[in-house]
């Protein structure tokens, strides 16, 4: 797993990465066929305060990309919803691979007629 942590606005520090690599070790846990992930934190110059850090990641798993963005007052708990998030996105997209990789079983044609003869 290629893991590129970016920042717009502000310094990554060591702990910062630390930080965002020990919340996205999550994802490993639910799948481990991810290729690629490119975590961006930024700063906006807001005059508000409310909702001015955003971290955003893109994770590339085989075939297709899933990005979540989250928007908070700090930081570090930006980073803590988009693990949430992430974490949440992951398994819904696992799931949807194992349904349509081992889908229902299909109805045999005339596997009906058969029933009825035996039973007549």
């Amino acid at each position: 797993m290629n893991l590129t942590i970016s920042g717009h606005h502000l310094e990554v520090t060591p702990s910062l990465r630390s930080y965002v690599m020990a919340k996205l070790e999550r994802i490993l846990r639910h799948f481990d066929q991810v290729v690629d992930v490119k975590v961006l934190l930024t700063v906006h110059k807001q005059k508000e305060k409310d909702k001015r850090q955003r971290a955003g990641c893109t994770v590339r798993v085989k075939g297709q990309d899933l990005f979540v963005e989250t928007r908070h007052f700090d930081l570090y708990a930006a980073v803590d919803a988009l693990a949430d998030k992430l974490d949440r996105a992951v398994v819904r997209y696992k799931t949807r691979q194992h349904t349509s990789r081992y889908g229902t079983a299909k109805r045999l044609p005339g596997a009906g007629l058969q029933l009825a003869e035996m039973s007549a």
